[in-house]
């Protein structure tokens, strides 16, 4: 427990943030299962949409801090080459 008032405050801070990215990590991992359920599908027209919408999140999280800006270019990555290797 804090013992001083801006260790009160910090913690108050950290714990908002903490919900706010948790919010944001959550939208972009179901955006991501519903790409992968798609490509799975064939469903391959959805699931170039949902590319799109989910390289958006992607890097919105990885301009925030939430997650590396390297793992959303590796995540980027790896969704188009399978949505290239489920067309050819």
């Amino acid at each position: 427990m804090p013992n001083t008032k801006g260790a009160k405050k910090r913690l108050r801070q950290s714990i908002v943030r903490r919900d706010r990215n948790r919010t944001q990590k959550t939208r972009f991992r179901h955006s991501l299962t519903k790409f992968r359920k798609a490509v799975s599908g064939n469903n391959l027209d959805e699931a170039k949409e949902l590319m799109v919408a989910t390289s958006r999140l992607l890097d919105k999280a990885a301009a925030k801090g939430i997650i590396h800006p390297n793992k959303a270019a590796r995540l980027k990555s790896r969704m188009s080459h399978l949505v290239v290797a489920r067309s050819s």
